[in-house]
């Protein structure tokens, strides 16, 4: 007997962080799987190609910064005007900056904590009312292994990491008599632009052992994919091959 899964076939979903890395392929993958998806990025015009190479009839670009409430809810109603609603939302956008306590900028670190953790829940308070009005759906949170366990390079930016995986858990212990699934996607480093960071270099040889985004992709879609009766809450991603 085949295994039980969720079809995604004309599910809705909006993805943050669209325009490049984790949230690109993401949207690719949730097409192929015959979603339709609400993408949601800074830079509008990586935004239109992709909604070009998708296709107009799947994907729907708004520009979107995360730290900003009304630009959330603004991609969740292009999503509901396009689509005719949502069934689940990707917070996926994110700063990465690397570095001791002391560096960076106050600038640069206050942007990554509205970012990552306040961007979150804009993220969701945004998507939640939609997915109770179609009787449940899927938030899925684009968190870290940080979230876990903090690297000496990456305090604050744990310090977010951590924010949205204890976000994830008392949502989940909110919203699923709801039908809304939380789960926290916590990967390892992944080859992206962000993974390079502020205070990595690109050609980084370490950067070759890292998980791609697409790894990362298939995951959130496999979390979206679970039979509907069940949930699984926390979601660590590590790649195969070993780090020195």
């Amino acid at each position: 007997m085949p295994i039980e899964t969720t079809d995604l076939t004309g599910r809705v979903v909006a993805v943050t962080g669209a325009s490049a890395g984790i949230g690109t392929a993401t949207a690719r993958l949730l097409v192929e799987e015959g979603a339709k998806v609400a993408l949601g990025a800074r830079r509008a015009e990586r935004l239109e190609e992709l909604v070009a190479e998708l296709g107009p009839d799947n994907a729907v670009a708004v520009q979107t910064d995360v730290r900003k409430p009304e630009d959330l809810r603004r991609l969740v109603g292009a999503a509901v005007e396009r689509f005719g609603g949502l069934d689940a939302m990707v917070a996926n956008a994110g700063i990465g900056l690397y570095g001791g306590i002391e560096d960076g900028t106050d600038d640069e670190l206050a942007e990554m904590l509205d970012a990552n953790l306040a961007g979150t829940v804009w993220s969701v308070r945004a998507a939640v009312p939609e997915l109770k009005r179609r009787g449940g759906g899927d938030l899925v949170l684009v968190a870290s292994v940080a979230g876990l366990r903090g690297d000496a390079n990456e305090a604050v930016y744990a310090a977010t990491k951590f924010g949205q995986v204890g976000l994830a858990g008392a949502l989940d212990r909110e919203l699923h008599t709801s039908g809304i699934r939380v789960s926290a996607i916590c990967p390892a480093g992944v080859e992206t632009e962000f993974a390079i960071g502020r205070g990595r270099t690109e050609g980084d040889p370490a950067l070759a052992d890292y998980l791609r985004p697409e790894d990362v992709a298939f995951q959130i879609v496999t979390a979206m994919k679970q039979p509907r009766r069940l949930r699984t809450t926390l979601w660590t991603i590590w790649p195969m091959a070993h780090h020195g």
